[in-house]
């Protein structure tokens, strides 16, 4: 078994944003079409702090954990847990209700006099307002209510106490109050971090402010459109989103590449995929540059893969072969006949851990998941994008002059003529992708490009003799060389698809690669412009540094295939390109291949979505 990396978005969210996700708080995706009309004042939270963020979490049902709102959650933890307690209609309250309340919550001490009756993890909507909000802790005192919202961090040394994110959640909840029958003139904003209360009264200045921001926040939401990202802002590097927002990244392609106007094509006749892209250096790294999540491999025939703790175990006739935390694995890839139990399956799929299967001789043939993505926005323009044959043209381009440079630097960097023919001939290639108008030809010309740039590939395996290659084949592969590179682009579309599929995509709707049975579409696409640079680079090392030898190989009626050794050192191989970390070409910051791929994949979807004129190939020096 090998592990490796897989990217987790996993930054911090800003200073003042201290609204922390609640288990249990409704989310787009989860609720009625009648509570999908109403904003969780969470997110109200999130829109008022930065528009984008907001839009990203509610509208396309983005979401990813940090260390700090895992310490949220953390803090929220009893106040998440909803009392048994009855928490009677304003309506149905007598002036004796207080003296039949429990004992004060311990997180926020209650005012002085008659004991309120505190209620933890109360969920109230408001459909006049337009709201429905969980309520950390309520405390009730007759028909008078006082919202006490539960945040993370220090208190802030600013005026009132409180910046407007958290000023704007507090009145929404107050809003919500009114609206079922309470009297609510006032808030309390809990820190925990400095275990001080700060009282926040509602007056007509911030609750003008709060209804502003509700009538904002759907008109941005109504109107499909994404807010573009803040502009070098201090609040983007702690962002929990910012490895899904891309926020510099965003802004530099659509500052060299001209943005779209909403419900405008974004992509003309004058976006050319072969022309020249200025780059950035030092622009603020993108963090992780890599994960400690590890995608398991686990190739063992008849082996058991089942779940004790938060550990998987892999055993085989009850002898443990592996035991490895979940906190650490980012895949499960099962090759061949594995067997893995229910408690696991529910467990992977509730975290998120996709499971991908192989057949043993290593063809990826599925992937199971949770449930799908929320970000149906995406899929829709997904769509839309796929039965557009300009639109989908113009993206596919960009993929395979990409592919196509990469291929002429993967030969240049190897071969002693610095001017052979074929670098000539794949510039030549590279420089037609441009003009073609249709995908037939497109897909002529990459057929062509690819047979040229394969005849002088295998001339840089040292001893290729010694395996008679004869050109590139597959299906059945039928020498070595080519049972590697059909694993290794196996494996390539196996880590796209996920991604993919993490991203919000639908991984089987393709933009060059047409759709067809048990076919990830999209995945192919994406993996053009890497094979050279991820597959065919992971062969030539395996065959150049004698990592696999003629041993590593089973010949059955022609089809060649590997030894269970032999893939094991491909994969060990495979691995490792994936987390080398490479300078970005465009952006000038260092991330390992893996991440290339998700940042690839996201710049993508934000092509998609036309907030990006034109895909941006990645394409290496």
């Amino acid at each position: 078994m090998i592990s490796d990396t897989n990217p987790s978005a996993a930054a911090h969210r800003g200073p003042s944003a201290t609204a922390t996700f609640s288990s249990g708080e409704a989310r787009p995706s989860s609720v009625n079409d009648e509570t999908l009309a109403l904003i969780p004042v969470r997110i109200l939270n999130e829109f008022t702090y930065c528009p984008r963020l907001g839009y990203l979490e509610w509208v396309q049902g983005e979401w990813a954990d940090n260390v700090e709102t895992l310490q949220g959650t953390f803090g929220h933890r009893n106040v998440d847990k909803p009392d048994r307690q009855s928490v009677l209609r304003p309506v149905e309250t007598n002036s004796d209700s207080s003296a039949e309340c429990g004992p004060s919550d311990k997180g926020g001490p209650a005012d002085k006099g008659d004991e309120p009756l505190h209620a933890r993890s109360l969920t109230l909507a408001a459909p006049d307002e337009g709201l429905i909000a969980k309520l950390d802790l309520l405390e009730i005192n007759g028909v008078t209510a006082t919202p006490v919202d539960y945040k993370r961090g220090r208190m802030p040394d600013v005026p009132g106490g409180a910046y407007d994110p958290e000023r704007v959640q507090l009145c929404g909840q107050g809003l919500v109050l009114r609206e079922n029958g309470y009297d609510c003139t006032q808030g309390v904003l809990y820190f925990i971090g400095s275990k001080r209360r700060v009282v926040i009264p509602f007056d007509d200045e911030l609750i003008d402010l709060t209804r502003r921001q509700v009538a904002a926040f759907r008109e941005s939401a109504s109107a499909g459109v994404c807010p573009p990202p803040l502009d070098d802002s201090p609040k983007c590097p702690r962002c929990s989103l910012v490895t899904i927002c891309l926020p510099d990244e965003t802004n530099f392609l659509r500052d060299i590449g001209g943005s779209a106007s909403p419900g405008e094509s974004s992509r003309g006749e004058s976006s050319r995929p072969g022309k020249s892209r200025p780059t950035k250096d030092g622009l603020r790294r993108l963090l992780p540059a890599n994960s400690n999540a590890l995608p398991l491999y686990v190739k063992e025939f008849g082996a058991y893969v089942g779940k004790k703790g938060d550990r998987l175990i892999v055993s085989k006739k009850r002898e443990e072969l592996a035991s490895v935390r979940l906190l650490d694995v980012s895949q499960l890839c099962l090759l061949g006949n594995v067997t893995l139990s229910a408690p696991a399956l529910k467990e992977l799929t509730v975290r998120g851990i996709p499971i991908c299967h192989f057949t043993y001789g290593g063809w990826f043939h599925g992937i199971t998941a949770g449930l799908a993505h929320n970000n149906v926005e995406l899929r829709i323009r997904q769509y839309e994008v796929a039965a557009n044959p300009m639109e989908s043209l113009s993206i596919a381009r960009a993929i395979m002059a990409g592919k196509i440079r990469n291929c002429r630097t993967l030969l240049r960097r190897h071969l002693h003529d610095r001017h052979a023919p074929v670098l000539r001939q794949l510039g030549e290639y590279h420089d037609r992708v441009a003009n073609v108008d249709n995908a037939e030809s497109l897909l002529g010309l990459e057929g062509i490009a690819a047979k040229d740039y394969f005849a002088g590939f295998f001339e840089l395996l040292n001893g290729r003799h010694d395996f008679d290659v004869n050109g590139r084949n597959r299906r059945p592969p039928r020498d070595p060389v080519n049972a590697v590179l059909s694993f290794v682009y196996s494996l390539l579309a196996k880590e796209l698809t996920v991604t993919l599929q993490a991203v919000g995509f639908d991984p089987m709707l393709g933009l060059l690669h047409r759709p067809r049975f048990s076919r990830p579409s999209l995945a192919l696409d994406l993996a053009e412009e890497f094979r050279p640079l991820i597959a065919d680079s992971v062969t030539l090392t395996v065959f150049n540094n004698g990592e696999v030898d003629a041993d590593s190989f089973l010949e059955r009626a022609g089809a060649v295939t590997l030894t269970t050794a032999g893939r094991r050192s491909v994969l060990a191989a495979f691995e490792r390109r994936l987390q080398t970390e490479i300078t970005h070409p465009i952006f000038g910051y260092k991330i390992s291949y893996r991440r290339v791929l998700e940042v690839q994949a996201r710049l993508l979807a934000r092509t998609i979505l036309r907030e990006l004129h034109e895909y941006p190939n990645f394409c290496t020096r």
